[in-house]
């Protein structure tokens, strides 16, 4: 696992973040890192702005200050070319995996390559088949519609399309939400897997304590405007009420008993 030091590859760098929604202020001069290889889990009650804090990086919510820095350049002084060729490294996984009903699963997943890449529907149809093989779902889901699908098989289909283009950053917005219990612990070993295996760096938005145990290597925790970072070992010792409570129940003695 990834220990966070300050010597590692900063993927993501932000500095003095703040987004605010009318006279609501969802986050007051965040500053957060994103090592290179690590999961990093993101958790908080509910109106911290989790979601909004993703959405922010990938450039779909604009922050009124602050910067927001992705391999080394900060995405709001970008050209339009120079941003898309930093998006291109990065992929997305929204909450309700937001395929594209009419099309189906492999046509989901060629979605990217049509849009950004020259390749042939002979050589896209096989990235599909593997793209589908390398997230756990059989064969045959590949002619079949998101309707079709268990929210457990969506959520693969999604994760699919998300690694379409080889990204080496990925973006998970609660990625187990929906999900039974066996099906959620199946998801947090594939991302786990994953991560492993293709050496990704993972920004995981969360709100279960189960996910970031199995599948994170520090954690973020936004409490109102501020932000605290560490190992759930780490956290677990912080004074914060908040934190107290979501790591010292029952599931948060259990996860750290287990971590």
């Amino acid at each position: 696992m990834a220990t966070g030091t300050t010597e590692q590859e900063v993927v993501v760098r932000i500095r003095g973040l703040v987004n605010a929604f009318d006279e609501n202020v969802v986050h007051d001069h965040l500053d957060l890192d994103l090592y290179r290889s690590e999961v990093l889990g993101v958790v908080g009650g509910s109106g911290t702005g989790k979601s909004v804090l993703l959405r922010s990086i990938v450039g779909l919510t604009s922050p009124k200050s602050g910067s927001i820095e992705v391999f080394g350049q900060e995405t709001s002084r970008l050209s339009p070319r120079e941003l898309l060729a930093i998006q291109l490294r990065w992929g997305v996984l929204f909450q309700e995996g937001a395929l594209f009903s009419a099309q189906t699963v492999a046509e989901n997943i060629q979605v990217p390559l049509r849009r950004y890449t020259g390749m042939n529907q002979k050589l896209m149809d096989e990235i599909a088949a593997m793209k589908i093989h390398l997230v756990g779902l059989p064969p045959d889901a590949s002619a079949k519609y998101p309707a079709e699908l268990s929210g457990g098989m969506r959520k693969r289909a999604g994760l699919a399309r998300a690694l379409a283009l080889d990204p080496e950053l990925l973006f998970l917005d609660e990625p187990t939400a929906g999900l039974d219990p066996i099906s959620a612990n199946h998801f947090d070993e594939l991302i786990r897997g994953l991560q492993k295996s293709l050496g990704l760096t993972v920004f995981l938005v969360t709100h279960d304590i189960d996910t970031l145990r199995a599948t994170c290597d520090r954690v973020a925790v936004l409490l109102g405007k501020s932000i605290r970072t560490g190992t759930i070992r780490n956290l677990v010792q912080d004074p914060d009420p908040w934190i107290q409570e979501y790591f010292s129940g029952v599931r948060g003695r259990a996860a750290l008993a287990e971590g």
